[in-house]
């Protein structure tokens, strides 16, 4: 059985480069026959090697995204369900489990898991989509939050927004913004807006107001709770995908957020959460 990686590195980072060459070489001395490796394009550029595009990685068996969380947050836009390593560049890597040093033997580890099994078992992460509650548009998903905002944050920036859960009103107030965060994202944006830290393995959803005139607590739900979010009171909003992808709003609008239906899986070494949290300032 020939094993398809995937390998990534972080943009414009040597140490990422490099250690992808080390990953791309130890795998082609010690499994040349049963191995296909592939290279994002800046990284074939920087290493000599022959590149493909992020998005063309989506059949591999696995992808290793070598640099921070942003980086694997990429990567997870662009492959989807497929099994994901991540290598740790960054400050608290709550994503990405394996260090530098161990990425080598890991990576060598999951070709041999791969060529044993069926599939790779892994930790599931679900991500949401926000959509027109009309049908319109489709946000691309978001591994750590979904935000809905005004025009822009601070004094005279907000909308209004009223959120419901379950076809019931939690909150309407004028506010920066509200947010929708999975517990992968609940050390991202969700904890910078006064969200609470949420056990990865918990089954929910954190719904937290930015700067709201009328602030309610943060709210943990069940993750299938139909949510709603009507803004008003503002020329335009916009809604947002893990910071990245963003859909313009026309206010007065409705924009629903659920569970989207293909989740991420990492795979390989899990790193300890608790752990992290001591990284975190």
């Amino acid at each position: 059985m020939e094993v398809a990686v995937g390998l990534v590195a972080q943009r414009d980072n040597e140490r990422a480069q490099a250690l992808a060459r080390e990953i791309k070489t130890t795998l082609e001395e010690v499994q040349s026959a049963s191995v296909d490796i592939v290279v994002d394009e800046l990284t074939g550029e920087a290493i000599d090697a022959a590149g493909v595009s992020v998005d063309r990685m989506h059949d591999r068996d696995f992808v290793v995204s070598i640099g921070g969380d942003g980086t694997l947050l990429f990567v997870a836009r662009e492959v989807g369900p497929t099994p994901i390593l991540g290598v740790n560049l960054g400050e608290v890597g709550f994503l990405n489990a394996v260090s530098p040093a161990d990425a080598v033997d890991a990576v060598t580890d999951l070709v041999t898991a791969t060529t044993e099994a069926d599939s790779l078992e892994g930790r599931t992460l679900s991500r949401l989509t926000a959509t027109e509650a009309n049908g319109d548009w489709e946000l691309e998903p978001a591994l750590n939050e979904i935000v809905i905002h005004g025009p822009r944050r601070g004094h005279g920036g907000g909308a209004t927004i009223d959120v419901r859960v379950d076809g019931r009103r939690y909150v309407e107030s004028h506010a920066d913004g509200v947010l929708v965060a999975t517990p992968t994202g609940s050390t991202a944006y969700n904890l910078s807006e006064g969200g609470p830290i949420v056990q990865p393995s918990t089954d929910a959803l954190v719904v937290t107001q930015m700067a709201a005139a009328d602030a309610m607590p943060p709210l943990v739900v069940d993750p299938g709770t139909p949510l709603e979010f009507t803004v008003s009171g503002a020329d335009t909003a916009s809604v947002i995908s893990d910071g990245r992808n963003r859909q313009r709003l026309e206010p007065p609008v409705t924009v629903t957020v659920s569970l989207a239906d293909d989740p991420i899986t990492l795979v390989g070494p899990q790193g300890s959460f608790v752990d992290g949290l001591e990284k975190l300032e």
